[in-house]
């Protein structure tokens, strides 16, 4: 909703002939190899994002719709009163269930995550292998204008990841980054921390993990008007179950996204860069 933005974000253009942030990431996914978009988005926002959005897309790549709807639960859980809000990341990939049939990749619709994570992806998905997410070092992840929420990745020895741990208020701080615990201790980060940025991938055996893990969810949490089922969260319960194992993939592309307003003139000139560097063709569809 971009309450922090002060409107709808994913709209707001940021390439030389007016392009948007998606646009950036479909273009890459699909020279990666990627062939359909899903949007995953609340039915109240369609005429929005279907005319600030979809008939961008629309044009170069096959798109559907999906609405996440905060009583689109699974079997026998129930909407707690006077809850309107869906019920965060984790449940809108599961909304996604009955459109997605084939290995698939997951994003933010209002982040720029660079070409090579989705030619990491392709070739993780090429080469037969499962889940994986791609990650950034965290000094890349920052915003001047404000504090971020980011999930600090743990791994094993062979790589793959093990655990997130969500951590919120981290803001840029000397050489790294820190941030100030519940208890008002203050941490500090050497930036170098491999952190989730939401860009994930599946193949569909994990909508009926996710389905299992948000009625566990909800069976907790139903009550509480605020509480919200996150996707990494998700993610780090099947691994310490072991029921998934997780590639970690590490991207070292540029990545920025629209947390605040004043977030806009860098990502603009972000893309300037990218485009007198030969990385983008300007306008980007030709």
């Amino acid at each position: 909703m971009g309450s922090r933005f002060g409107g709808l974000k994913q709209v707001q253009p940021v390439g030389p002939a007016g392009e948007l942030i998606i646009e950036y990431s479909v273009f890459d996914a699909m020279r990666a190899g990627f062939e359909r978009a899903v949007l995953v988005i609340r039915r109240d926002l369609e005429d929005e994002f279907r005319a600030g959005i979809g008939r961008r897309l629309e044009q170069h790549v096959a798109v559907e719709y999906v609405f996440q709807k905060v009583d689109d639960l699974p079997s026998g859980a129930k909407v707690a009163p006077g809850r309107t809000k869906p019920w965060g990341t984790g449940h809108a990939v599961w909304a996604a269930r009955h459109a997605v049939r084939a290995p698939f990749a997951v994003i933010n619709a209002d982040d720029f995550y660079g070409a090579s994570g989705y030619v990491s992806l392709a070739h993780n998905f090429a080469q037969g292998s499962g889940y994986a997410m791609v990650g950034y070092p965290l000094k890349q992840t920052l915003s001047e204008h404000g504090t971020v929420s980011r999930g600090l990745c743990t791994t094993d020895g062979a790589g793959r990841l093990q655990k997130i741990t969500e951590v919120t208020k981290i803001e840029p701080f000397e050489s790294g980054a820190r941030y100030t615990e519940q208890a008002g201790h203050v941490k500090a980060l050497s930036g170098d921390e491999t952190v989730s940025m939401n860009f994930w991938g599946f193949t569909p055996a994990v909508f009926p993990q996710l389905e299992r893990l948000l009625g566990e969810f909800l069976a907790r949490s139903s009550s509480n008007p605020k509480a919200e089922f996150y996707l990494p969260t998700a993610l780090s319960t099947l691994n310490e179950q072991g029921e998934s194992s997780i590639a970690l993939l590490r991207s070292e592309d540029e990545w920025f996204g629209l947390t605040y307003r004043e977030d806009v003139t860098a990502a603009r000139a972000a893309i300037t860069r990218l485009v007198a560097n030969g990385r983008y063709p300007a306008p980007l569809w030709g």
